[in-house]
């Protein structure tokens, strides 16, 4: 045979596997599915999803989804700065549940609170609905979560090691803060992720912090709904074994980003996501004195004549706030 009709052949069957992997994310269907309609057998077609998601992984994640360096997290802060007015911010997080089928033998490991099997995706979004940083493969029991913890991005987010940048002066001050992720009350409260006051009894001040801290939150709840609604292979559960479900998410969101900044059509932003968005129990203590300090410093900036905005106000509209 010679070496060009080898490199044909190659071509052909790299070629079929991306539009098998094509198929799969974008509309979900079963391998018994496309197995009719490929007459390709479904232990093959699982073979090709896996690998091939690997690779596109393994090919992309340096170009559309790099590891974060100090100068990509001050490009995500200016983002979040010019289009959420949040300064210091470099990133909105989440977690999302991905219902899977019951692998064999797996146990109750997979089960999450709502007695559904699924694997947990952590995300960092910046503010141009891509994901800066994923963290893959904990799965839906809530004991498991601190697998997350073991990623380098859990360790970043969740253990107080985004040390990446210096503190600097929130625009208009003088006094450096530090550069703080947003979140919501899954989370916990930390001196470099920053999640909503308590909705009882709050002042003016708190509620135009967690009105403020959603709006640049709400980042990260896009990207995953502009990520199901392309590939539609999250909206039920995914008939596939623990290892391959990673990769499949991995590429998904890696496909996301790429997306993001090639397609000139650029997609138009879902707001409703076919993410499970039960909470992961993190159980990690209650919040340092510092960390509390750190909210308070973005609270009061929030509502000084340097860091409000236009209009914060209009929306406490049930008379006088309490006062603590």
């Amino acid at each position: 045979m010679s070496s060009g009709h080898h490199h044909e052949e190659v071509h052909h069957a790299n070629g079929e596997a991306a539009h098998h992997l094509e198929r799969f994310l974008a509309t979900g269907e079963s391998f018994a599915s496309l197995h009719v309609q490929f007459r390709v057998g479904k232990s093959t077609i699982s073979g090709i999803v896996r690998s091939t998601c690997h690779v596109i992984w393994q090919y992309l994640q340096p170009i559309s989804m790099p590891s974060p360096t100090p100068e990509i997290w001050l490009q995500v802060a200016a983002g979040f700065q010019s289009v959420a007015n949040f300064p210091n911010c470099i990133g909105a997080v989440d977690c999302k549940h991905v219902r899977v089928r019951q692998p064999p033998h797996s146990g109750s490991r997979l089960i999450n609170y709502r007695k559904y099997f699924s694997v947990v995706i952590m995300a960092v979004a910046d503010s141009t609905y891509k994901f800066v940083g994923i963290a893959v493969g904990a799965y839906g029991s809530t004991e498991d979560s601190r697998v997350l913890l073991k990623s380098e991005l859990g360790r970043q987010v969740l253990q107080d090691q985004v040390t990446l940048l210096p503190p600097q002066p929130l625009p208009g001050t003088t006094d450096p803060a530090p550069f703080v992720m947003v979140s919501d009350e899954a989370f916990p409260l930390m001196t470099n992720l920053l999640r909503p006051y308590p909705r009882r009894r709050l002042d003016a001040r708190k509620r135009v912090f967690n009105m403020r801290l959603s709006q640049a939150r709400c980042f990260v709840e896009g990207t995953f709904g502009m990520l199901s609604s392309k590939w539609r292979v999250f909206t039920s559960a995914m008939q596939l074994d623990e290892a391959t479900v990673d990769e499949v998410i991995k590429a998904a969101c890696v496909l996301h980003n790429y997306v993001r900044d090639y397609d000139s059509t650029n997609m138009d932003m879902e707001t409703q996501s076919a993410f499970n968005d039960q909470n992961v129990n993190w159980g990690l203590g209650r919040p340092s004195n510092r960390a509390m300090l750190v909210r308070k410093t973005f609270a009061d900036y929030f509502t000084s004549p340097e860091g409000a905005v236009s209009g914060q106000f209009d929306s406490l509209r049930d008379g006088q706030p309490h006062q603590e």
